[in-house]
């Protein structure tokens, strides 16, 4: 279950409107549609720290491990990124249609192309020309 189907059915579960969620963790309504939708993800663990304790749920419960893994992407390099994470984990979904995989074997799977992303990224750093790269210290 996504983010956002597990944020709507715990919203629901209060008997909550949006616009309440909204206010109750401080962020606008507009926000909470998009996180249901499956729009967007909080971009901050802080977010999802505020939604697990007023839930009284494991803040691990609403922050998968794919979920996860878009956000560090959006947070270490950006939309791009963030989009290139979406598609590596909708690609990897595909290959598990209809297999015989154990739920343990595809997230071994998983892990280990999401550590192939990261790898290939630190990689491309060095044929990226100092004066682009973001983690660059000499550019401040």
């Amino acid at each position: 279950m996504r983010f956002g189907e597990k944020l709507r059915d715990l919203r629901k579960g209060k008997d909550m409107t949006q616009t309440d969620l909204a206010k109750e963790i401080g962020v606008s309504l507009r926000t909470i549609i998009s996180y249901e939708n499956s729009n967007s993800y909080p971009k901050k663990r802080e977010v999802y720290s505020k939604l697990a304790a007023f839930f009284n749920v494991d803040i691990n419960y609403l922050l998968t491990e794919d979920e996860e893994f878009i956000t560090e992407a959006k947070a270490k390099y950006g939309n791009r990124g963030a989009r290139q994470a979406e598609d590596l984990v909708a690609e990897i979904g595909g290959l598990f249609a209809g297999g015989e995989l154990s739920e343990a074997d595809k997230d071994a799977v998983m892990r280990s192309l999401q550590q192939a992303y990261w790898d290939a990224k630190e990689e491309n750093k060095k044929y990226t020309p100092k004066k682009y790269r973001k983690d660059d210290d000499n550019n401040k």
